[in-house]
């Protein structure tokens, strides 16, 4: 690499890093404070940056919280398996871990539920898990693991919506102390109306399931799905 291009490639990297560093610190305030009470100074002095490079990626507090309500799955990693129901299960029990610890994930998950305070009615961040799970119920289907009535685009809205309430539920109750076990007892409901008698028997469903390292060669939710 030649010094001419060496120059022109560093500010646009530290402007990479720089707009990571704001969303990461957005994510953090928005989940602690809400959109109501956070502010963009509060931000600033979370990331770090001044106003100057904050509005230079940023023209408003609505903008950065779409953009951190729109990327709340950046970063995961999806359990490992073979596609199918038990990847499925997997993958929400390792999102219910996530929602206990991950600020991007909760961040951008307590804006998805708090967006018409800041004008937006974008089902988007729920459409983006809706097509993660009807691609694993796709492949459930392919295995043949699912009943005859049971519709994976359906089951797909269901679980989306019995995750999200269920989530938010035990945010309010315990602070999502016990979301992992909410989660198995979902599934306990879900799979006899979902899978067939014969599939179910080889499901496991633990909490302990949900302890799913982010490692380098695990599935990033990006080549999981496509918003």
């Amino acid at each position: 690499m030649s010094s001419k291009e060496r120059t022109r490639r560093e500010p646009q990297e530290r402007a990479v890093r720089t707009r990571a560093v704001i969303l990461r610190a957005a994510a953090e305030v928005f989940d602690e404070f809400g959109f109501s009470g956070a502010s963009i100074s509060k931000i600033m002095k979370r990331a770090g940056v001044t106003q100057g490079a904050m509005y230079f990626h940023f023209g408003s507090k609505e903008e950065l919280a779409h953009a951190v309500m729109i990327g709340q799955g950046e970063g995961l990693h999806m359990p490992e398996g073979e596609d199918g129901l038990q990847r499925l299960i997997d993958i929400t029990l390792y999102l219910a871990r996530q929602l206990q610890t991950n600020p991007v994930l909760r961040g951008g998950v307590r804006l998805a539920v708090e967006q018409g305070e800041f004008g937006m009615h974008d089902d988007q961040p729920y459409q983006q898990w809706v097509e993660v799970f009807r691609q694993q119920l796709q492949a459930a289907r392919a295995r043949g693991e699912l009943n005859e009535a049971a519709d994976e685009g359906e089951l797909a809205v269901v679980l989306v919506g019995s995750f999200s309430g269920t989530q938010l539920f035990s945010q309010i109750t315990t602070g999502r102390a016990d979301l992992p076990e909410l989660i198995c007892t979902l599934w306990r409901y879900l799979l006899p109306a979902a899978a067939t008698e014969e599939a179910r028997a080889s499901f496991r469903i633990a909490p302990d399931a949900a302890d799913v390292p982010d490692a380098p060669d695990a599935l990033p939710l990006s080549d999981a799905a496509t918003p």
